[in-house]
């Protein structure tokens, strides 16, 4: 069986996982499991949504995102409320920053 443990765990987490694979079971610390789920989603972003978010990240307002990728504004916008919805974003600079930590966009 496999257990994973952080080098940080404390002595009793130690134990714990080693009781959990000893009896069969796994053992996933609950930190990696949600760094994990946060690089993971099964709502990957399509490529014209890393493309609007691309185009947020670099300051561009609706109207300009959607003539520079020759969509109407309320396409910008279905766009951006599927990503903000897909990242778990409240806002678009949450989103931008959340494409950025997990790698979906670079500046």
């Amino acid at each position: 069986m496999r257990g994973y443990l952080l080098k940080s765990a404390p002595f009793e987490a130690l134990v714990d996982a080693i009781r959990k694979v000893h009896s069969g079971r796994k053992h996933f610390p609950t930190q990696v499991a949600e760094t994990l789920a946060e690089h993971f989603s099964s709502d990957a972003l399509s490529e014209r949504e890393i493309e609007v978010l691309k185009r947020i990240a670099e300051g561009d307002r609706n109207r300009d995102i959607g003539k520079r990728l020759s969509i109407s504004e309320e396409t910008v916008k279905v766009h951006i409320r599927h990503i903000m919805n897909k990242l778990g974003a409240k806002d678009r600079t949450q989103a931008v920053s959340i494409g950025l930590r997990r790698g979906v966009i670079h500046l």
